[in-house]
């Protein structure tokens, strides 16, 4: 009964959403663009007629690290475009007074890290779904989509082409995207776009439509208006085919098994439905070249969550991904592909037979995505082939709110009954209004598996306030005892068996004028609590803290936290053997935490991050230090590391935790990349040695050769070893 009044009660939060929602108070800025006759080259120089007649979009406004000023380093965006291509040609100025800083010559660079020139495209003009082309001085390329308004997914991957060239006093960069790569209305005549100008070595951003210092510069609530005198061309037909092949050897030595060596195929097809609408297949995928998760000290009593990182999954992925919140996800495709060995216990990898998934706009108020994948069966482990069926449908209303649901079933091909299928629906509502000062999420989702009935629902309703100086969130979840979703979702806290959480939040910002060394500093606290179905609080952690930020992009972060516990079952707090505590113990602990960063500018930099205190019924200390070495523009050296001492009353054991991992990156150019690491992780007992080269010898067409090994850590005897080589290549039809 109480779950059904707070849900009608979240039912008219969503309906009051228009309430709130406020029209920006700058006009946007706007740009009219002609089409091209003539050829465009992409040399860096603009020397053609399409450019010298384009009008200039520029004044760009500082976004950070204040919000009311131009630009010490201006930029100017032309925009033309032909049949086949948008252009987009940038001057960016520069004094040149100090190098630039690239991480390396690696595609997908990371953001924060690289001077950079950012394109956000909004085709819908809806504010929340888009594409993002990035470009460094260097000519390294990176692209990404947008999502719930501002939200960026760089692991999309797409073709198109760019130059760079740098003089005296500015560098310019040339962008040619293929409208075959962007999802858009055919005979379209206007967008919404802005374009961002990161100077990290001044350590500014700015943008030509002006985005407040609270708000992220990717964001599309500040997008300009961008008016085609010609209406786009339809981009025609689309269809990509990227066959693959690999082969393999790997051996396991701590079974004693004799080498083995394999060979396969398979492919992905895209196909372009509609302009705006793509058609995924895959039959047989494999995912070899994926980069392994970074290992971490394991201290949870619940399940740890790791990323989509398969490129099958990632385009339009909020469709399927985002519904929920991070802790009560109904759907989670990296569910997809594993199955638990019956002969060992052990979680391991089952092969995916075929996949296709339909996702994208229909028009500019609807979307929606459809996916079927269905893995194989193997016999000796005793897993059963699986088969996942998800809809999603997703309406924007009142500006740029959406109204979703979705429709996730897993079917068994085998088996028993029992475990036959997990079938959920869903909906979602999600509150953006149009000046990003108020965003929220509120849903509710129903769950129907054999022989489980009553409680086995889940809602939650998330409301976030933002401005200058402010954020205010309020958070809270319910999640019934029968709401077991972890075979098609994630939700990491089910052992629970049904519980209430609450998270209020709160950050106050102070931006000091005139300081020459401060941007801002700010006091904030955010607590989480947990309470059992009965009402009873089994979870109770509270953070106070201070951040400082400096005008060198260093920072400071100093906090103090209070902690208490209650354990549903026993538990180890070492999570690595040792004597449990007990069930139905309570534990309140106290301490302090801490993280400092370094300018990230500088060749050498560092990061240190820690806490010590009460942990259970004993005390904890850990600190992570990181440090890594930028031989620009070529690549990077860096070393992480973790170190937890865990002091406990005996009987129960006292330990101490090393987790070391150096990695190195190198891009020998902007086509051959090599990345390597080591992860010696002693809580798992385990050495993992991991290298990866990748040669990208066409756009979207790469060679990968992927070697894995892993070690005992006393002998360095070895356990596993593994070798892949795979080929694939994108042929557009």
């Amino acid at each position: 009964m109480r779950s059904t009044i707070l849900f009608l009660i979240l039912l008219g939060g969503m309906l009051a959403g228009p309430v709130g929602q406020a029209q920006p108070k700058s006009p946007r800025p706007g740009l009219v663009v002609q089409q091209t006759d003539s050829a465009v080259r992409l040399d860096g120089a603009l020397t053609e007629a399409a450019w010298q007649r384009a009008q200039v979009a520029d004044r760009f406004t500082l976004n950070y690290p204040n919000d009311t000023a131009q630009a010490r380093n201006q930029t100017e965006i032309r925009i033309t475009y032909d049949n086949q291509f948008l252009y987009i040609g940038a001057v960016c100025y520069d004094d040149m007074t100090r190098p630039f800083v690239a991480s390396s010559l690696r595609r997908d660079f990371d953001w924060d890290l690289n001077d950079n020139l950012s394109v956000y495209l909004n085709p819908f003009g809806d504010g929340v779904n888009g594409f993002a082309f990035y470009l460094t001085p260097l000519g390294v390329e990176r692209e990404a989509m947008i999502y719930n308004g501002e939200e960026i997914a760089p692991e999309w991957d797409n073709k198109w082409l760019s130059a760079v060239k740098v003089y005296a006093d500015r560098w310019v960069g040339e962008m040619a995207i293929p409208f075959k790569s962007l999802r858009y209305r055919g005979r379209d005549g206007a967008w919404k776009m802005n374009f961002a100008r990161h100077d990290l070595k001044n350590n500014q951003r700015s943008s030509w439509g002006p985005v407040p210092i609270a708000y992220d510069i990717a964001s599309l609530a500040f997008a300009g208006d961008v008016r085609f005198e010609q209406p786009l061309p339809h981009p025609g037909v689309n269809v990509a085919l990227i066959p693959y092949v690999t082969g393999r050897t790997g051996r396991n030595f701590a079974e004693g098994t004799a080498a083995e060596w394999k060979a396969n195929a398979g492919f992905d097809a895209k196909v372009a439905v509609t302009p705006s609408l793509n058609l995924d297949l895959t039959v047989n995928p494999d995912f070899s070249q994926v980069e392994v998760d970074q290992q971490i000290t394991n201290l949870e009593r619940f399940e740890l969550f790791f990323p989509e990182r398969r490129q099958f999954f990632l385009e339009n992925s909020d469709l399927f991904n985002s519904y929920g919140f991070e802790t009560v996800r109904p759907f989670f495709s990296r569910r997809i592909g594993i199955g638990r060995d019956t002969t060992t216990g052990q979680i391991v990898q089952n092969p995916i037979l075929y996949g296709a998934r339909l996702s994208g706009k229909i028009n500019k108020d609807w979307r929606i995505g459809l996916l079927n994948m269905q893995t194989a069966r193997d016999r000796n482990a005793g897993i059963a082939g699986q088969n996942y069926t998800v809809a999603a449908l997703q309406r924007q209303v009142f500006g740029r709110s959406t109204l979703g649901a979705i429709l996730v079933n897993r079917q068994q091909a085998e088996g028993d009954a029992a475990g036959g299928y997990t079938r959920l629906a869903g909906l979602d509502y999600n509150l953006q209004t149009d000046d990003n000062r108020w965003q929220g999420k509120f849903f509710y989702h129903h769950a129907v598996q054999p022989g489980r009935i009553g409680g086995n629902n889940a809602f939650g309703s998330n409301l976030k306030y933002q401005v200058r100086k402010l954020d205010v969130e309020w958070l809270q979840e319910y999640v019934g005892a029968n709401y077991q979703v972890n075979d098609v979702g994630y939700v990491p806290e089910t052992t629970r068996n049904g519980y209430w959480r609450f998270r209020p939040a709160a950050f106050y910002r102070f931006y000091p004028k005139g300081s020459k060394r401060v941007v801002s500093h700010g006091v904030g606290f955010e607590m989480n609590a947990v309470a059992n179905l009965d009402g009873r609080f089994t979870d109770r952690e509270l953070d106070v803290f201070y951040n400082f930020t400096f005008l060198n992009t260093s920072s400071v972060m100093v906090g103090t936290y209070n902690y208490y516990n209650y354990l549903l079952f026993p538990f180890d707090p070492t999570n690595a053997g040792g004597l449990e505590l007990p069930e139905g113990t309570g534990y309140n602990v106290r301490g302090v935490w801490w993280e400092l960063q370094s300018d990230t500018r500088k060749r050498l930099s560092g990061f240190v991050g820690g806490w010590t205190g009460g942990y259970y019924n004993g005390r904890m200390f850990t600190a992570s230090p990181q440090l890594n070495y930028r031989f620009q523009p070529f690549g990077s050296i860096g070393v992480t590391a973790e170190y937890s001492r865990i002091t406990l009353p005996e009987p129960f054991r006292s330990t101490e935790f090393w987790l070391v991992g150096p990695r190195l990156d190198v891009s020998f150019s902007r086509k051959l990349f090599l990345t390597t690491f080591l992860q010696y992780n002693e809580q798992a007992d385990n050495v993992n040695l991991n290298g990866r080269f990748q040669w990208r010898f066409r756009p979207v067409s790469d060679l990968f050769i992927v070697y894995s090994e892993n070690y005992l850590p006393g002998n360095m005897n070895v356990k596993n070893r593994a070798l892949v080589l795979k080929l694939s290549y994108w042929l557009s039809l």
